[in-house]
């Protein structure tokens, strides 16, 4: 019996819930495949005493921070208050993705979009032969 492999996308990421007056800092994990933040770990603040961060009256927003070799990757944090899940939409990922693959691997967006487009002109769809398709019909 086979067990099937899976591969781990979880990135350790520090997180600041940002109040008026305040930081509060936080370490996670980032699934790369589905944008949701796991075990986050709060320096110096009673969650259970305080409540989520994001409930506070002088909450503002939320940032993440993708580190390596001292380059990093800023990105804008999703908080559901009802949850208590933090989570980055989509957008946010796919953009945290081609800003990381152009600081750490020296991969610029640019590149990563041309090998796209060589790889969806090196297949062509079924019936764009010669002598098929729209143009042939009377």
């Amino acid at each position: 019996m086979h067990e099937a492999s899976t591969v781990d996308l979880k990135v350790p990421i520090t997180i600041s819930d940002e109040l008026s007056e305040d930081i509060i800092a936080s370490t996670g994990l980032l699934d790369l495949a589905s944008g949701e933040i796991y075990r986050i770990e709060y320096e110096d603040y009673d969650l259970e005493g305080r409540g989520l961060p994001a409930d506070n009256s002088d909450y503002e927003f939320t940032v993440g921070t993708l580190s390596n070799n001292g380059k990093d990757v800023e990105f804008r944090v999703d908080v559901n208050k009802v949850t208590g899940q933090y989570s980055v939409s989509a957008s946010e990922l796919l953009e945290i993705k081609v800003r990381a693959a152009a600081l750490f691997a020296g991969i610029s967006g640019k590149d990563i979009l041309r090998n796209v487009d060589a790889k969806a002109a090196a297949s062509t769809p079924p019936g764009s032969g010669k002598g098929r398709g729209r143009s042939n019909l009377h």
